[in-house]
């Protein structure tokens, strides 16, 4: 069965000066998904956009490729945030997990989320990862010039829509 998952997520505190550091949403993601396929829970599923599938982690030896996908990614620049709102959509069937004797959900977990910057003073590019399981809040500054960028007040939400 198809599930669709809303992923939303803020960063504020940006700065708008001379030193403009272009903070932008990356289109990539990690979510913590129970995974059909390989029959296991818990499983870290990563998602690009524009991919027609995800990638399972399996377990430790193996990776593959699971019906998966962002089919929405939408970015608003506000005056001091950056929102995000994503959709995943991904196929879903009751399965029993043999390794930890436990059913799987079509809903568990985590969610890592990928933002990236330009740094104008050391002409260089940065990344950064937020997740919904860590200590807010969180401030994220260059690796370049130590200039702040913004600050994660809240854990990224993660919602079951169908």
């Amino acid at each position: 069965m198809l599930r669709t998952i809303e992923i939303t997520a803020e960063l504020t505190g940006q700065r708008q000066s001379e030193q403009f550091h272009n903070l932008h949403w990356q289109q990539k993601l990690e979510l913590s998904l129970d995974c059909f396929i390989c029959k296991r829970t818990g499983r870290t599923t990563h998602f690009e956009h524009g991919e027609e599938r995800a990638i399972c982690t399996g377990d430790q030896r193996t990776e593959h490729p699971t019906a998966a996908r962002i089919s929405g990614f939408d970015v608003t620049h506000g005056q001091d945030r950056l929102t995000l709102r994503s959709l995943i959509d991904h196929w879903w069937a009751p399965f029993h997990d043999p390794k930890r004797d436990q059913p799987g959900s079509p809903l568990t977990g985590w969610v890592r989320l990928h933002a990236g910057y330009y740094c104008p003073q050391s002409r260089q590019t940065g990344s950064f990862s937020i997740q919904s399981n860590t200590v807010r809040p969180l401030r994220q500054a260059c690796t370049h010039c130590t200039e702040p960028l913004a600050t994660d007040m809240q854990s990224p939400g993660i919602r079951l829509l169908t």
